[in-house]
């Protein structure tokens, strides 16, 4: 016997979840039927919030499916290639909106401020990243380079680079900022030879390492703060500096 198949648009109207996202809002919907606005229809068998549950199980929430790629999306049944391009896009719209610094941390008045701008992004990250915050002489961000993609577990940064950066951005000062995909922010062996020799490099330049940040999720280390920073009494740097314009 032929089972008829009932899709989204046979649920009662305040049930189905783009009606509900314009009623109530975005915040009104659970992280399934967002998703499932994202894909629009299921499969033969499925419908788009079937299919959206399912991969959510799966894969244990919205922040691992937003750190899949194309091909891993495509490999689920009922998302294809179209499919799989919208959910990617509106990751990166998400992951992109965090990155604008608002006006009130515009100026780096110290770590928190750069975990907040950074920590978004990078947790996201599956592999090590290296970013350079190029400073004014007020610590107003001007720049945010990302200089290097590593590995899992290694990033490679040649102070060369860094401070071509800094020199073609007219830095007054600079941060450098890198992920810890695996959750952990302690710093390796190699992070703290990196900083000490970066900083050597700053005070060469004249363009002072302001502090290495590392962050882990939600989780962060200042390795100004450890006294790794040590071209300058590096723990008032950003104290240093008076607020405002």
């Amino acid at each position: 016997m032929h089972r008829e198949r009932h899709t989204i648009r046979d649920w009662p109207i305040q049930e189905r979840p783009r009606e509900k996202l314009l009623s109530g809002g975005p915040e009104s919907l659970s992280d399934g039927e967002l998703l499932a606005v994202l894909l629009g229809n299921g499969s033969v068998r499925e419908t788009a919030l079937d299919v959206a549950r399912n991969l959510l199980l799966r894969e244990g929430g919205l922040a691992r499916v937003g750190r899949m790629s194309a091909g891993e999306l495509t490999r689920t049944s009922g998302i294809g290639p179209a499919k799989a391009g919208q959910v990617l896009a509106a990751f990166e719209i998400g992951r992109r909106c965090r990155e604008v610094v608002p006006e009130e941390v515009a100026q780096i008045r110290g770590p928190e401020d750069v975990a907040r701008h950074m920590g978004g992004r990078l947790a996201a990250m599956t592999c090590e990243v290296f970013h350079v915050l190029v400073l004014d002489a007020k610590n107003r961000l001007k720049r945010d380079v990302e200089l290097t993609r590593g590995t899992l577990n290694a990033s490679l940064v040649h102070p060369r680079e860094v401070f071509k950066v800094a020199i073609d951005s007219r830095a007054a000062a600079i941060i450098v900022v890198h992920n810890h995909p695996s959750g952990d922010p302690e710093p390796s062996p190699e992070d703290i030879q990196t900083t000490h020799q970066l900083a050597e490099a700053g005070r060469i330049v004249g363009i002072p390492l302001t502090d290495h940040i590392i962050v882990a999720g939600h989780a962060y280390v200042s390795l100004a703060e450890r006294g790794e920073v040590q071209n300058q009494p590096q723990r008032d740097a950003f104290r240093s500096v008076p607020e405002g314009n």
